[in-house]
């Protein structure tokens, strides 16, 4: 069992930065793909970017030179430093934990992008 805690949504301007980050309880998170989602008010959920057990990243396209995912096995933690955002960016954001058949997902942090 995992269970996922995200912090560091808030509201910004656009062109501004945040940080999210996403702390895991249980055991054997390095084992884990660790990704990014996010879901705006009647939009379906996006993946937004993912990080394997053995450090290769993705990204969607919308996000590709402004967000990078990272993640620190010895803090059980995975982070989301987000750049240059834009209104469009303005969405629910959830970590998301996943080995093999098994999948775990956070409450999700609200990220405001708006002048």
């Amino acid at each position: 069992q995992v269970q996922l805690v995200e912090s560091g949504g808030g509201l910004v301007q656009p062109g501004g930065s945040l940080r999210l980050s996403c702390a895991a309880s249980g055991s054997f998170f390095s084992r884990y793909t660790m990704g990014w989602t996010r879901q705006a008010p009647g939009k379906q959920r996006e993946l937004v970017a993912s990080v394997t057990n053995g450090g290769s990243t993705n990204y969607a396209d919308s996000v590709k030179g402004r967000f990078t995912i990272s993640r620190d096995n010895a803090k059980n933690s995975v982070y989301l430093q987000m750049n240059s955002l834009k209104p469009e960016d303005t969405a629910v954001y959830s970590c998301n934990a996943a080995y093999g058949i098994r999948a775990y997902w956070g409450q999700g942090t609200q990220v405001t992008v708006s002048s």
